[in-house]
C-alpha cells in the first residue's frame, strides 16, 4: 500500500473516532443551545488532535504502576517492553506476550486520549504507530510539517515519565544487602518496587477465562456427571481478589478501573489436611452459634470480659490490652472460617443452608468458582461489612454484663475492619 493511502486510511479512522465522541457530546445539547457552535469548533480535526496532543501529556502508559501501593503516592511510574527485561526462571513481566496490555496513569479526565491511541491500523496501535515514528501516522496528523512532527513526538511520550524518576514518602522502599556487611549501612541499595500492572491484568484475565469460560464450565460439568471433557479446567484455590481504590478504581489506573478494581493473589498458604469433624453449618441462621463454643472463643471472650470487670485505668497498658484480645479472638474468627475450606465447594447451595447470603459468601469459597453470580458478590466484598456487625453483636453478648451497648458495638466493628483489611488482602476467606 502507498505511503499516501496509509495516510489517507488513518486520518479516516482518526476522524470517526472525533466524529463519535462529538456526536455523544452533542446528543446532550438543544438544537438552539449556544453552546453547539463551540463544541462544533472544538471538535474539528486539527482542534481536536491539537488539544489531544496538550492534554497526552497528563498520562503516561506504564507497565508497572505506583499508585497500586498507595493512591497519593506522587512518584514515578515505568513503562518497560517484556524484551527488555532479564530472563530469568520465576513468574514474572518478562513473559508477557507481545499483545500484552499497557496501562495508563495520570488525569483520568485525559483517558479518551489513551482511547484515541488505541485504535488499530494494520493490526497495529497509533501508540505503536508514533512510537516507531511511523510517517504515514505523522503526516494525517497534519498537513504542516513542524506540527505534525511535535504531535507525534508528544504521542510518543506518553510512555515517559512526568518530571524525571523519582520515589515517594507513600511509595514501598526496601533496603536491599549488596554487600556483606548489614553493619555498614553504605553496602545497603534503596529499592522502590511498582506493581507489575500489565503483569496483574494478564493474569486477572486468563484466571477469569478459567474460571467462568464456557469450555471450564463445561468441563466442570462433565466431571460432577462422571463424563468425558473436549478440554479440562484449571482451579485456584484460596483465591483471593484485592480491591484497589475503592469506589474509584479510575484513580489508580485504567485497567484497574477496567477490572472494578480488583486484583488477584493467588494463596500462598501450608497445606491443608482434610478433618472428619468439619460439617457444613447447616440447619442454623448464624456460624456465630458454633463460632461461641469453640475453647479458645469462650476463653478469650470470657478472660476479656474478668478483665474489664476490674475496672482498670484507661490508659496505654490498658488498650494494648484490649487490643491483643480481639486481636487474637480475630485470629480464633480467621482459622474458623478456613476450616470451612475442607467441604466440597458449593455446600452453602444445600436447601437446608439458613445461614445469611453474607455468611455464606463469607464461608463457602469453593462455590465461586462454578457460580458466576456467586463469585460477583463475593468479590464486590459487600459482605464484610454485615459479618463485622455480626461479631460485634456477638461479642457485645459476651460483655453484657458492662452494660455494653452501641458506641462498644461500634468499636469491636471498627477494630475488626481494621484487622481485616489487613488481612484480606491474603486470606480469601476473610
Amino acid at each position: 500500500m502507498s505511503e499516501a493511502r496509509k495516510k489517507e486510511e488513518i486520518k479516516q479512522l482518526i476522524q470517526s473516532f472525533i466524529d463519535g465522541r462529538k456526536a455523544v457530546k452533542l446528543e446532550k445539547l438543544e438544537d438552539d443551545d449556544p453552546k453547539r457552535d463551540a463544541l462544533m469548533e472544538q471538535f474539528t480535526f486539527e482542534n481536536w488532535i491539537g488539544d489531544a496532543a496538550y492534554r497526552v501529556g497528563q498520562l503516561q502508559v506504564v507497565t508497572h504502576a505506583l499508585k497500586a501501593t498507595h493512591p497519593d503516592a506522587k512518584g514515578s511510574s515505568r513503562y518497560v517492553e517484556p524484551a527488555e527485561l532479564p530472563s530469568v526462571p520465576l513468574v514474572g513481566s518478562h513473559l508477557l506476550p507481545d499483545d500484552f496490555s499497557g496501562d495508563v496513569v495520570g488525569n483520568a479526565a485525559a483517558l479518551d486520549v489513551y482511547k484515541f491511541l488505541q485504535l488499530r491500523h494494520e493490526k497495529k496501535s497509533l501508540l505503536e504507530l508514533a512510537l516507531e515514528g511511523n510517517s504515514a501516522f505523522r503526516t494525517a496528523l497534519s498537513d504542516n510539517p513542524e506540527t505534525a512532527s511535535e504531535w507525534a513526538t508528544a504521542f510518543a511520550n506518553i510512555i515517559r515519565p512526568k518530571g524525571g524518576e523519582a520515589s515517594h514518602a507513600r511509595a514501598k522502599q526496601v533496603y536491599w544487602l549488596m554487600g556483606d556487611d548489614p553493619t555498614d549501612n553504605t553496602e545497603f541499595h534503596l529499592l522502590a518496587p511498582l506493581y507489575a500492572t500489565s503483569l496483574a491484568h494478564h493474569a486477572f484475565r486468563q484466571i477469569n477465562a478459567d474460571r467462568f469460560g464456557e469450555g471450564a464450565k463445561a468441563a466442570r460439568q462433565a466431571r460432577r456427571d462422571n463424563k468425558p471433557a473436549v478440554v479440562g479446567y484449571s482451579d485456584y484455590p484460596g483465591l483471593a481478589a484485592q480491591k484497589l481504590g475503592g469506589t474509584k478504581p479510575q484513580n489508580i489506573s485504567q485497567l484497574n478501573s477496567e477490572r472494578g478494581g480488583n486484583n488477584y493473589l493467588l494463596a500462598s498458604l501450608p497445606p491443608k489436611w482434610k478433618s472428619q469433624g468439619i460439617k457444613p453449618p447447616l440447619y442454623t441462621e448464624s456460624v456465630f452459634k458454633r463460632f461461641g463454643r469453640r475453647r479458645e472463643a469462650r476463653w478469650l471472650a470470657s478472660d476479656l470480659l474478668r478483665f474489664l470487670k476490674t475496672d482498670p485505668h484507661e490508659n496505654r497498658h490498658t488498650r494494648d490490652r484490649v487490643d491483643s484480645y480481639i486481636a487474637a479472638l480475630i485470629d480464633e474468627l480467621v482459622l474458623f472460617a478456613s476450616e470451612f475450606q475442607v467441604l466440597e465447594p458449593g455446600w452453602s447451595s444445600d436447601s437446608d443452608c439458613r445461614l445469611p447470603l453474607e455468611q455464606q459468601l463469607w464461608l463457602d469459597v469453593g462455590r465461586a468458582d462454578d457460580d458466576e453470580t456467586f463469585a460477583w458478590q463475593r468479590e464486590q466484598m459487600e459482605w464484610t461489612e454485615p459479618v463485622r456487625a455480626t461479631f460485634a453483636r456477638w461479642l457485645n453478648g459476651w460483655l453484657k454484663p458492662l452494660g455494653t451497648g452501641d458506641d462498644e458495638h461500634q468499636e469491636w466493628q471498627a477494630r475488626l475492619k481494621r484487622q481485616l483489611d489487613l488481612l484480606q488482602e491474603e486470606l480469601p476467606h476473610v
